[in-house]
């Protein structure tokens, strides 16, 4: 899920192709397993996870990639755009065999990659549209009635956005 404001909607471009046109330098992309997560994959305490979203959501534009539901009330409360990926578990597991593949796990900061495949990781990734896709849809309508909230439901259709916000964004000739 991605979570922004001003002009956010050109997040979904970095689902599968981030530096393609979210790599202005003024605005970076934090993910927030990376946030969550130390070196060592030590949770950081809940009130300074909280506390480093409260602030990353202060600047006038910003993006956060992450679907922590904990502290998403956080997010909404300050974003304009939300993208939702609803992707089917097979295409999830999917995508995460192809990343252990070309990273061969751990965590890389400079592609925005942080591997650490658990069967409890798993388990949640199987579950997720049954047990956290209503809980995530519930704190939507809840927190973030204000939002422009764009679901995709497929990589198929995740590329489609990609593309139509790389024409929109394409100076015109």
């Amino acid at each position: 899920m991605w979570t922004g404001s001003q002009s956010s909607v050109a997040a979904a471009a970095a689902i599968h192709r981030r530096p393609a046109i979210c790599a202005d330098p003024r605005h970076p992309l934090p993910h927030l397993g990376a946030i969550y997560y130390g070196p060592k994959w030590e949770p950081l305490p809940k009130d300074e996870f909280a506390a480093q979203q409260e602030e990353l959501v202060t600047g006038e534009r910003w993006i956060i990639e992450g679907n922590y539901a904990g502290t998403l009330p956080i997010r909404l409360a300050a974003a304009d755009t939300v993208i939702f990926l609803d992707l089917p578990a097979a295409a999830c597991l999917w995508g995460i065999a192809q990343r252990r593949w070309r990273y061969q796990g751990g965590q890389h900061q400079a592609d925005g990659v942080y591997d650490r495949i658990t069967w409890n990781f798993v388990r949640y990734i199987l579950g997720y549209r049954r047990t956290m896709r209503p809980r995530v849809r519930s704190l939507l309508r809840e927190h973030g009635p204000h939002v422009r909230l764009v679901t995709l439901a497929s990589r198929r259709q995740a590329n489609q956005f990609i593309d139509r916000i790389r024409r929109e964004m394409q100076p015109a000739t």
